[in-house]
């Protein structure tokens, strides 16, 4: 078994952006244990866009993800991270248990979101996700800069 240091990976962008692919990528190659919200909201029976079920889903998922860091796992979230202040805390707290931290902004023009979300929209059982609320989504998220960047670790894959 190869010894590695624990490690966080920070999955960030707009809908549509890819994060999903990505982290399912990342899970294969870096041996990971990926945590996606929107699968868990899903697979228990919320709608989506309910604010306090996300909220609880996302706490559980980072108090579960910090148990893995402390046991020495490569950890996934996918949860977006449109704020700088959430990217701080969990890079913080993630530290603090030894482990590395990347961050895998996903910087996707706004015309290619609105193909793929169009693309997704057309699957069976997807949700639908309207152009006014993806725009509406850009401009409540505040895309990190390179200083902010230049805070994480370099990718391992």
């Amino acid at each position: 078994m190869v010894d590695r240091r624990p490690r966080l990976v920070l999955v960030c962008g707009l809908p549509g952006a890819g994060k999903t692919t990505v982290a399912r990528t990342l899970e294969y190659e870096l041996s990971a244990v990926r945590l996606c919200p929107d699968e868990w909201l899903t697979e228990l029976g919320f709608d989506l866009f309910d604010g306090a079920a996300r909220d609880r889903v996302e706490q559980s998922l980072w108090r579960h993800a910090q148990a893995l860091l402390a046991a020495g796992v490569v950890v996934i979230l996918e949860n977006g991270f449109w704020e700088r202040s959430e990217r701080d805390e969990k890079r913080l707290r993630a530290r603090g248990l030894g482990a590395d931290v990347e961050l895998r902004y996903l910087d996707v023009p706004m015309e290619e979101l609105e193909r793929r979300i169009a693309l997704r929209n057309q699957e069976p059982g997807s949700v639908v996700l309207t152009n006014e609320l993806l725009r509406s989504s850009q401009s409540q998220f505040e895309a990190p800069t390179q200083a902010e960047l230049d805070l994480f670790d370099p990718p391992l894959a």
